[in-house]
């Protein structure tokens, strides 16, 4: 039982009706329930349960308490195997406080998210030119990022998705950092692997500088010959890294080894499961989530909650399925600054969401039920409000792709 609350880890055998299910044994998604937290009023949810899992969490306060008999007070095994796993990688970890509101850090997201947008683009352009890596020039625009991450880890990306504009390329190396320091931060991992974690996302891809744009920007299929070459910037990147001064052997892995794969099908080496260096693994799957995410030339975007979804469905096949879990936690099932729809057909973007409740985020609305611009944006937190008198909770319809009813997030609010 968490301290402070009602939440009991019981097994399944002790459910009943009327008892509300907070969390299971494994992920919501692809449990068949439409919501995260459910209160049994039928015997085809309650055998629906104990068929599905072999314990879950019940919250007292919401529902029937369950019987002493039936409460495991012994340690969860998600924090068991995430402790074992700990041990494995060899990382330490951290508690990680929210030290800021989001408005707040939202004031200071701002002039870090413009430092570090500039220093990228002329880092960029210096490479293009044939010039050197000036890791310098990155460093202190990364560090004020990852102090505003630790501060706060829902104000910075919500910045960055709105703010998305212009050239995928540095779009994507700012995506891949932000969200690879989120992702650390929120696993507790301390501030050097998170400057690792940032600057190896920002770097990913250094090596396609040297690459022609026309080939970057060709829609599939592409010959044997082209993929060699597009491949090629794998070794590009690694080459230019290595010749830098201050590159960590962390971030060297990352640009290595990002496009390994779990199951093997990755590439340059092949390499699956833990062969591939943690944080590798971990970009690798951040590099796929924005790329999917985002506006590219050669492909149209999916949204972010198609995204998630398709990651989900990779994990244990591209990707381990633990990180995939984590990361979900991490951005949540409709990420920060995503457009969705909900059920009263009012349409905005997601601001922020607690772990526990990761369908029922806090939502600025943009747009009426006619899809209509409201005179004046409204912020609703939806795991607070209703629907109707019914007392029907207003939930998410579904997850939009970027520029849905026209909308352009740089343009609407931030100055």
């Amino acid at each position: 039982m968490k301290a402070g609350t009602q939440e009991f880890r019981i097994s399944v055998l002790g459910l009943q009706l009327g008892m509300f299910v907070s969390r299971l044994d494994r992920p919501w998604m692809g449990s068949g329930f439409p919501l995260e937290g459910v209160l049994i009023n039928s015997d085809e949810e309650l055998n629906r349960l104990q068929r599905l899992c072999t314990f879950v969490y019940v919250d007292g306060n919401r529902g029937l308490s369950p019987g002493l008999r039936h409460v495991d007070f012994e340690e969860d095994a998600v924090v068991r195997r995430a402790r074992d796993e700990d041990e494995i990688e060899g990382l330490r970890r951290t508690r990680w406080q929210l030290a800021t509101d989001f408005d707040t850090e939202l004031v200071n997201a701002q002039g870090a998210h413009a430092e570090l947008e500039t220093g990228i683009s002329e880092v960029m352009r210096d490479l293009k030119a044939g010039g050197k890596l000036d890791l310098g020039r990155l460093s202190e625009g990364v560090d004020t990022m990852i102090d505003s991450i630790t501060r706060n880890p829902a104000a910075f990306p919500w910045l960055m998705e709105l703010r998305r504009a212009g050239d995928y390329n540095y779009q994507h190396a700012m995506g891949c950092s932000v969200w690879a320091a989120t992702f650390g931060r929120h696993l507790g991992l301390e501030k050097h692997d998170l400057r690792d974690l940032a600057l190896g996302g920002l770097l990913l891809d250094v090596g396609k500088t040297r690459v022609e744009k026309s080939l970057l920007d060709k829609r599939p299929p592409l010959t044997s010959c082209e993929t060699e070459v597009l491949r090629s910037h794998v070794a590009e990147s690694s080459r230019i890294v290595l010749e830098s001064p201050g590159i960590s052997h962390a971030i060297y892995e990352i640009v290595r080894y990002h496009h390994e794969r779990h199951d093997g099908s990755g590439y340059p080496q092949g390499l699956r499961g833990t062969e591939i260096p943690i944080f590798a693994r971990m970009l690798g799957l951040i590099d796929s989530y924005d790329a999917m995410t985002s506006v590219r030339p050669y492909a149209a975007s999916r949204s972010p909650h198609q995204a998630v979804m398709e990651l989900y469905q990779c994990r244990d096949k591209l990707f381990q399925a633990e990180l995939v879990e984590q990361f979900i936690a991490t951005s949540g099932i409709y990420p920060t600054g995503s457009l969705v729809e909900l059920t009263d057909g009012t349409v905005g973007v997601v601001m922020s969401f607690l772990t526990l409740k990761r369908l029922r985020p806090c939502v600025m609305l943009l747009l009426d039920e006619n899809k209509v611009a409201l005179p004046e944006f409204r912020v609703l937190d939806l795991a607070e409000v209703l629907e109707d008198a019914h007392q029907r909770p207003l939930n998410i319809r579904s997850g939009l792709p970027r520029g849905a009813f026209g909308i352009d997030p740089t343009e609407l609010f931030l100055d």
